[in-house]
């Protein structure tokens, strides 16, 4: 692994020549021809159906079929049925798509719901299709949509945020497009809190100069989730996948060129390895919050799409910054602590702050215009630093946020959602301060992207958490996340199209790959010690990059991590491996698991490249801004030589 200060401008644009199959030039897409296929297996009609509903949709494979089906259950459940059924093998181990999409938040939904006017469409998804920092997300989605405001306003706030490391091109593109991604939504039948004049209700969040934050409520991601997945349901090309996994890119290499196939997946729930091919292969796989104890991030945020993409070969980029929201639920300030311990934190919004909510010590003594004349409306890394430096100094556990002041009609109709979580435990928010203390929030680097979501590695796009786009700089402006996703994932047709027109697959590339095994021979008794073992070192792992890598680091702190994750990691595949693991072995544990080793490194190795303190990284042996480290920090591909099991893919790329 590479790291290094990018020389030159800093921009991070660059285009992706398109893979144009030169080297398998007599190949065909297999949509072309498997309906002769399968026929030559003399199927009834009805089998034909069963295998081609994720080829084709209903009605294209009626068409194509000349069949005539009365209304049955069958055929009125036939969603269902694409699901579980999208290619014409019948053991259903490799499936064909024009399109792969890797994550289930906005900017895969966005994204499979564009490109399925132009193909077939597969979703990926680890758990439910709604289990996503998406559906997380509170606070809102900023656009300038009010006649006081302006483009150059929001970007000079997003530039400011992100302690002018953003790329200005980007944040141009995503502030002039934001609007129209918003009134897309509407249309679509997201629906958005309005005020009394009938117009969008406009809220202001830390860092934003003007009200500019469309919401519904505090549960603004999940009524976008909400829109997306119903419109998802109804589009006949889009087929979404369930409890699968993905384990690793298909990748060849056609010169110096690394091109992406699709993806390696594990069906959790039949411990079934299924093969995705694809023309085109879309990640929005979301952060890795996981690599911390305390995150507000879902379950599923394990880093896998950015720990996929950089052993595929793709280039990463600024890693060291880690957001740490300010504002996440501290269980233990609760009248009534919870009885089990969260998998995720509990998020408090930005948009508390912004509506007039007020830090104050446990002293109750207001402490944020000590810190920065912006007081509560600071960025996020600002006040999360300020609440740190106040746990710290007082040893304490938590602070708290107080917006009992306002009128309770107002907080309850702002805020019901978190005015319920609080009371389940005791607390009335009308009344009571809330107990706060900063959690892993969100990775502002990731999978290096330019303008159209293209990556260094051929047919592979990218979108929202999981990206790097240049967008946030050094820290990401509230409210900008889900309008990044909307941006980049519409950006992302295009590109996408045309490459999928350009591209040809041979029917044997499911063929190219070593498969990965399920671990069926070991037995019940090493399979247990193997995942008692596995959550023993994850939790180490996180206690390490909380310890070391948190708020506030240190060159030593730093190169400690460095030391401690390298040989936590050693002795975990060494474990494995005593136990019978083999380096094609997949289970769901111990990939995520290597996937936090290799996310966790990404960051450690590039918070030790980036000599000053900027944004997100906050570092006491170089606690000043330097003009000349204003670039972005990269991470070249890794060299297979003395690699770990997390840095590698389970099969060799295949030569083209």
């Amino acid at each position: 692994m590479t790291t290094s200060i990018a020389a030159g401008s800093g921009n991070l644009h660059f285009r992706a020549t398109i893979y144009r199959g030169q080297a398998c030039k007599q190949a065909s897409w297999v949509s072309g021809i498997a309906f002769q296929r399968c026929i030559q297996k003399d199927l009834s009609c009805c089998d034909i159906l069963y295998n081609f509903l994720g080829q084709f949709g209903v009605s294209k494979f009626l068409q194509i079929q000349g069949c005539h089906f009365s209304q049955s259950p069958i055929y009125e459940n036939w969603k269902t049925l694409r699901t579980v059924t999208a290619s014409c093998l019948r053991d259903g181990s490799t499936k064909y798509f024009d399109f792969a999409i890797i994550g289930s938040g906005v900017a895969g939904l966005r994204y499979a719901l564009e490109v399925a006017k132009h193909g077939s469409v597969a979703v990926i998804t680890k758990a439910e299709p709604h289990e996503s920092n998406t559906n997380y997300a509170q606070g809102g989605v900023s656009a300038v949509l009010c006649p006081l405001d302006s483009v150059e306003n929001h970007m000079r706030d997003t530039i400011v945020a992100g302690a002018y490391l953003c790329d200005e091109e980007t944040v141009r593109v995503v502030c002039t497009e934001g609007p129209d991604r918003i009134r897309e939504l509407i249309a679509m039948g997201a629906s958005f809190d309005h005020g009394e004049d009938g117009n969008l209700h406009l809220a202001r969040e830390g860092g934003h100069s003007h009200h500019r934050i469309v919401h519904a409520a505090d549960m603004t991601g999940r009524e976008i989730e909400r829109a997306l997945l119903e419109a998802v349901v109804n589009d006949p090309n889009i087929f979404m996948f369930e409890h699968h996994f993905a384990i690793d890119l298909l990748t060849s290499q056609d010169g110096s060129d690394t091109v992406c196939h699709g993806v390696d997946t594990l069906n959790t729930e039949t411990q079934e390895v299924v093969r995705f091919i694809s023309k085109v292969t879309l990640l929005a796989s979301g952060g890795a919050g996981h690599i911390y104890p305390t995150t507000t991030n879902p379950p599923v945020a394990t880093g896998d799409g950015i720990a996929m993409a950089h052993r595929a070969q793709a280039v990463i980029s600024n890693m060291e910054f880690v957001q740490f929201h300010p504002t996440a639920l501290a269980d233990e300030g609760l009248p009534i602590r919870p009885t089990k311990a969260r998998e995720n934190a509990f998020l408090i919004t930005e948009a508390v702050r912004g509506d007039g909510g007020i830090l104050y010590n446990l002293d109750m003594e207001r402490f944020m215009p000590l810190y920065d004349e912006r007081a509560e409306l600071a960025p996020r890394d600002v006040v999360a630093r300020s609440i740190d430096d106040q746990l710290k100094k007082r040893n304490e556990k938590y602070v708290l946020l107080d917006i009992s002041h306002k009128p309770r009609e107002r907080i309850l109709s702002h805020f019901p959602n978190i005015a319920a979580e609080c009371l389940q435990y005791g607390l009335d928010i009308t009344h009571q301060p809330i107990p706060v203390v900063p959690a892993a929030h969100y990775m502002c680097g990731g999978v290096r992207a330019g303008l159209e979501g293209e990556t260094n590695v051929q047919g592979l796009y990218v979108a929202g958490e999981v990206a790097c786009t240049g967008l946030h700089g050094a820290n990401r402006l509230a409210s900008n996340s889900l309008l990044e996703a909307l941006v980049f994932a519409r950006r992302a047709v295009l590109p996408s199209i045309d490459h999928k027109n350009s591209s040809f697959l041979d029917l044997s590339a499911s063929n190219w790959w070593a498969r990965p095994v399920v671990p069926m021979s070991l037995g019940s008794s090493a399979m247990q010690k193997i995942l008692r073992r596995t959550r023993e070192m994850r939790k180490e792992l996180q206690s390490i990059m909380w310890d070391y890598v948190g708020i506030v680091r240190s060159t030593t702190r730093l190169k400690t991590a460095e030391h401690r994750i390298g040989e936590l990691e050693a002795t975990w595949e060494e474990y494995l491996f005593q136990q019978g693991w083999e380096p094609t072995m997949v289970g769901l544990e111990a990939c995520e698991m290597r996937n936090l080793f290799c996310c966790a490194k990404l960051v450690v190795s590039s918070a030790l490249a980036r000599h000053e303190s900027r944004g997100l990284h906050y570092t006491i042996d170089f606690p000043h801004l330097e003009e000349s480290k204003r670039l972005p920090t990269v991470i070249f591909p890794c060299s297979p030589v003395n690699s770990t099991w997390s840095s590698r893919l389970l099969h060799k790329p295949h030569l083209c």
